[in-house]
């Protein structure tokens, strides 16, 4: 069978399983050992324990457990509550203000946790109820929530960075760095998408209900500028952690090691969290996570590493090289293709699997690494937010499940809109991905 033909089977075997329902990384594994087991017969699959395990063991993964670990920490804590309450006591009187303050607190939230869903729920579970209570419509306080988690995966520290990075042999200091700027920049176009859908549906200019009472507002906000204080050595944690990263400190595992013990201990400490149920449930959630994605990782590799034996891969990547097309005809059609896979896959299996693959397409074309890093991950932050796949939808969801899920994407869509539109200011404008690495760590060697 030719590899064409290879491929195609392929993807159409994986798309069954995975409208069936078939966990990801069940369904990567699946079809993997199923197109090896047909191509070459029972003995290729004795390389099925070493590829899977012998990527995995790179000593670079221990990172992603450990900022999971930190993350768990900071979600399972008040932490979100406390970041809620303050950034609305700051921005509460725009005009949507309240809506603002909650992509705000998604923005820290992500930098917090470095996890999508968790900075999806984490914020949710507040701002959503409050925001429909106070008379916003259920398609803004759904969307701007769904669309702030996705900046979990963009602005630093970010476990996608961590698995490009090793996927493609980069610093993954130095990608952290690059999703800085553009992190805080599509933050600031969802709030600017924000404010208009406010003001197109009749502004909301409430942050406190009319009539309470003046000593009720000082209590507030006394409360929410001590809900500020508590948040803070979180947010010093994190500068910590990004600055040994960028300055050669200490290596991603180090600093993640060193944030995961940091951040348990604060929880701990600020929020008084003894007993052993919370520090249960913060190891259970960090466990699960952490395995989910390792798996993901793990089978994805076994699926990468089919794709190439049945030379899927090498046919895909040779057409895609042999286009003579300009380089942004080609960046185009790359981004259409992480686009679409973003819609099904979630961004570590896409990453796992394709990055390796087009690092070499994209610097024959003279694109940057890292820059290109930041594109693709936006690129995926649209599939968490747009159907089938769309995770972050599905948390909203089951935050309020008396929300229509059509409302919640109609009140997503935009913001992905805002994603594709941030996409295009970057490849007109590279520099807002690259001055601050260069600045920090001098210009990069590829």
């Amino acid at each position: 069978m030719d590899p064409v033909t290879s491929g195609i089977f392929v993807v159409i075997a994986l798309l069954i399983l995975m409208a069936i329902g078939t966990p990801i990384a069940f369904a990567l594994g699946a079809i993997a050992l199923g197109a090896l087991f047909l191509d070459r017969g029972v003995g290729e699959l004795v390389y099925f324990g070493e590829t899977f395990f012998g990527h995995i063991a790179s000593f670079g993964f221990v990172a992603i457990p450990m900022f999971i670990l930190m993350g768990a920490a900071v979600a399972s804590s008040p932490t979100g509550r406390d970041l809620y309450r303050s950034l609305d006591l700051w921005m509460g009187k725009l005009p949507g203000g309240l809506a603002i303050s909650n992509i705000g607190a998604c923005s820290i939230f992500a930098a917090l946790s470095g996890s999508s869903p968790a900075t999806s729920a984490a914020i949710g579970k507040l701002g959503i109820p409050e925001m429909r209570k106070r008379g916003y419509p259920d398609g803004v306080a759904a969307g701007c929530i769904a669309a702030g988690g996705t900046l979990g995966i963009l602005i630093p520290p970010s476990v996608t960075m961590i698995v490009y990075g090793i996927s493609t042999e980069t610093s993954i200091g130095r990608l952290f760095i690059a999703g800085a700027i553009p992190g805080l920049m599509l933050a600031g176009l969802f709030m600017v998408w924000t404010l208009i859908a406010c003001k197109m549906a009749g502004g909301y200019n409430t942050p406190s209900p009319v009539a309470e009472a003046a000593a009720q507002i000082k209590e507030n906000v006394e409360g929410n500028l001590k809900a500020l204080v508590r948040v803070l050595p979180f947010l010093l944690v994190v500068m910590g952690i990004l600055f040994a990263l960028y300055g050669g400190v200490a290596t991603p595992s180090e600093a993640a090691g060193v944030g995961a013990f940091l951040c348990l201990g604060l929880a701990i400490v600020v929020y008084r969290m003894w007993q052993a149920g919370p520090i249960n449930t913060i190891m259970r959630d960090a466990l699960r996570e952490s395995v989910m994605i390792m798996l993901i990782i793990a089978t994805a590799e076994i699926f990468a590493f089919a794709l190439s034996s049945l030379f899927i891969t090498q046919t895909v990547a040779g057409a895609i090289a042999d286009l003579e097309v300009n380089r942004w005809v080609l960046m185009g059609i790359i981004n259409l293709f992480l686009l679409v896979a973003g819609f099904f896959l979630p961004p570590v299996a896409v990453i796992v699997m394709a990055a390796p693959i087009l690092l070499p397409i994209i610097l024959a074309a003279n694109f940057d690494p890292y820059w290109f890093a930041v594109i693709l991950t936006i690129n995926l932050e649209i599939g968490l937010i747009t159907p089938p796949v769309g995770l972050n939808l599905f948390i909203i969801k089951g935050i309020a499940p008396d929300i229509a899920l059509r409302d919640i994407l109609l009140g997503s869509l935009p913001y992905a809109l805002c994603m594709v539109l941030a996409i295009i200011i970057l490849c007109v404008f590279p520099e807002i991905v690259l001055w601050l690495p260069d600045l920090l760590m001098g210009p990069s060697t590829y």
